[in-house]
Order: C-alpha cells, then sequence, then structure tokens
C-alpha cells in the first residue's frame, strides 16, 4: 500500500492558462487510471486496487484481451472500413482474428467490426461477419446494437440482414433511446415498418424526460413523428397499435409525471396539422383529456374547433367497434395480422382506415337493334 499524493492535488489546476501545470495534472491522472489507484478517503492516500467498470460502461477502457489483441482488432476494423469484404473473409478464417471478432476496440473506438461495418452500410462486410459467428446483439460503450446503428444511418439493407439474423428490434434495454424512436424521428417509413414487422414495441419509451412548458414530459414515436412532421410514420405508428394516450395511461410514467400530456394536447401546442388531429381522434384517443389553453397567437382554431365538435357528437357505432376490435387485438398482439383476417376485403379495408374502393357501375348493355319487316 503506497502513500500518494493528498486528494487536494488530484483536482485540476485553476488558472486555466498554465498549460504546463495542466497538462502534468492530465499525466498524473492518466498515471492514476493505469495504475489503477483510487483515493482511500480516510487517510487522504492512493490505494492499489483494480477498477472495475460495469459493462457498456464508456469509462471502460479496455479488456484484457482487447489490450493483448489490439493490433488483430484494427486490422479487422481497417477490412471493414475499406468495405473489403474479400479480405475480411480471408482474416476471419484465421484463429488470431476469429477469436476477436466480438471485440471492441478500446479507447477512442465504440464499437465492434460489426458496429463499424453498419455505420458505413457496407452490407456485403456485415454479411461476412454474420456468417463468421458475430454476435448481432453486441452492443458499444452506450450499449447502442448495430441495429441502431444501421436505423440511425438509414440503411435499409442492413437493418433486413441484421433483422434476418435474429437482431432484437427493440435494441439494447440499457439504451437511452430505441430503433423505433429513431425511426420515428427520422421519418423513415420502411425502417420504421420492417422493425414493428418484426415485433419491435411500437409504445416504446425514450428513457430521457423532455422539458416542455414547464412540465416533463415523455417522448414516445408518436409524439416525435408529429413535432417533426412525419405524417405516414405517425399513422403507421397508429396502425400497429400505438396508443394515443399512453401519457396519461401507464402507472409507471405517471409516478413521474405531474402534470401528464397527451399526444393530443401536445400537437395543439406545437401547430401540428388538423390531419392529425382527426387521425388521433379516429384511433381513439380521448377527446376531453387535453386542457384547451390556447394563446392567442396559436393558428390552431380549426383544430380546437374540431376538437370541441368531437366533444359533443358521440363516435358512430360503426367506429366504436372499429375501436374495440383493433384493441382486443393489440392486447392478443394480432395487431399486424388484420390483413390476414377470414374477413371480406370490404371489412378489412375498414378496420385499417384505409378509403373503400370505389366500385364503377357496370354499363348498361347495348340494346339489340330492332328488325322491322315491311310486309308487300
Amino acid at each position: 500500500m503506497g502513500i500518494g499524493p493528498k486528494p487536494s492535488n488530484l483536482h485540476p489546476p485553476h488558472s486555466c492558462s498554465d498549460r504546463f501545470l495542466r497538462s502534468k495534472w492530465l499525466q498524473s491522472c492518466c498515471t492514476c487510471l493505469k495504475s489503477s489507484l483510487h483515493v482511500d478517503g480516510c487517510f487522504g492516500r492512493l490505494v492499489h486496487s483494480p477498477l472495475r467498470f460495469p459493462a457498456g460502461s464508456m469509462l471502460r477502457l479496455r479488456t484484457s484481451a482487447e489490450e493483448r489483441s489490439s493490433c488483430e482488432i484494427a486490422q479487422l476494423r481497417q477490412a471493414v472500413l475499406q468495405n473489403d469484404d474479400r479480405l475480411l473473409d480471408e482474416m476471419l478464417c484465421q484463429e488470431v482474428y476469429k477469436k476477436v471478432i466480438n471485440c471492441r476496440g478500446g479507447w477512442g473506438i465504440a464499437g465492434t467490426p460489426l458496429h463499424a461495418a453498419v455505420s458505413k452500410g457496407h452490407l456485403s462486410c456485415l454479411q461476412v461477419l454474420l456468417g463468421h459467428g458475430a454476435l448481432v446483439d453486441c452492443v458499444d460503450v452506450k450499449a447502442q446494437t448495430p441495429l441502431f446503428a444501421a436505423v440511425r444511418g438509414k440503411y435499409l439493407d442492413c437493418v433486413l440482414a441484421l433483422l434476418r439474423a435474429g437482431a432484437n428490434p427493440n435494441g439494447n434495454a440499457s439504451n437511452n433511446c430505441s430503433p423505433v424512436l429513431t425511426a420515428a424521428r427520422e421519418g423513415d417509413v420502411e425502417i420504421l415498418k420492417e422493425l414493428l414487422r418484426r415485433g419491435a414495441e411500437v409504445n416504446s419509451r425514450s428513457k430521457v424526460l423532455l422539458w416542455t412548458s414547464s412540465a416533463r414530459v415523455s417522448s414516445g414515436p408518436l409524439y416525435l413523428a408529429a413535432v417533426y412532421g412525419h405524417m405516414e410514420c405517425f399513422k403507421l405508428l397508429l396502425l400497429y397499435g400505438a396508443d394515443p394516450d399512453y401519457n396519461c395511461t401507464d402507472a409507471k410514467l405517471l409516478g413521474s409525471i405531474k402534470q401528464p400530456k397527451t399526444v393530443l394536447e401536445m400537437c395543439l401546442r406545437h401547430g401540428c396539422g388538423v390531419e392529425y388531429i382527426q387521425l388521433l381522434i379516429d384511433f381513439g384517443a380521448n377527446v376531453y383529456l387535453p386542457t384547451l389553453i390556447i394563446e392567442k397567437s396559436t393558428k390552431q382554431n380549426e383544430a380546437v374547433e374540431l376538437l370541441l365538435e368531437e366533444r359533443g357528437n358521440p363516435k358512430a357505432l360503426t367506429s366504436q367497434c372499429r375501436l374495440s376490435v383493433r384493441r382486443y387485438l393489440k392486447k392478443i398482439n394480432r395487431i399486424h395480422r388484420i390483413d390476414k383476417l377470414d374477413l371480406p376485403t370490404r371489412l378489412i379495408n375498414f378496420l385499417q382506415h384505409r378509403p373503400a374502393p370505389v366500385t364503377l357501375p357496370w354499363p348498361a348493355e347495348p340494346k339489340a337493334p330492332r328488325c322491322e319487316f315491311i310486309v308487300i
């Protein structure tokens, strides 16, 4: 047990202009990290003990395996970044490279070779890595999976390849965001559809609470799609069972938000178009939850009138039946199978909020020419 500098010496110099002192301080900090030292609070001395960081921690520098094989990891990443799938395949046929296929690069390099492949959209390298046993749901230092990186980069072909390989469409639970939230924010309809088809949680909640209007609001995919003006994503989420009132129905969420705001109210406050309000009403949003405190400068007069009109008129029986059927299918996790129901096409279209096909009347059959016989 060695005696080190006092705890006060571990703080940086107050004078930012003194570069020499600050550089010395940084060097001492690095030395402490490399020596795996920590401060003993009782005696003001540094005690030697191994530093342990949890998996996924941004403070974790390198594992012992990554330290020993840093050269091989760097060579793998270089082949991936150059999109040289043939060289990558040859390298992974060698045990020295294959054993580090799931290793992160250490300090300054957040992810694995698979993360590097999807971050550049290199599909061929991605397929080679998966073929040689790369973990499809490995995480980087931010707990981001390769699927999350592919969604963020808008690489649909990489997303499809990862989903076919068994990637979790919800990403990693330790990550603050999710693939669905990212796709909804970016307005990528095709990627969002593939995620939802594979069973991604449509009511995915961000772990980061937004501060708006002096209240904390949990942002979900519906909220993000509406605020960023992605109408197709907004409707797609509703079709797959997104709850427009999730901020006011989840008990855990209600415990952390004192004044919950529904998506309907947030659409009114952010000036979303009337079509968003109409869709929320059609898909069963509670029209009595929003508090209509509308400023004079708002341009939501038409939307507010629509909401007030809906409050004064009960829903049609057909609309209530449609909502009941869709809620039940969502409950048994079959909302994405509506098109497979043994029902007439007309009813399927109604359940999916599709306009009824226009049937043109059959043209009338031409009358046979009248034959007149003249008797002479």
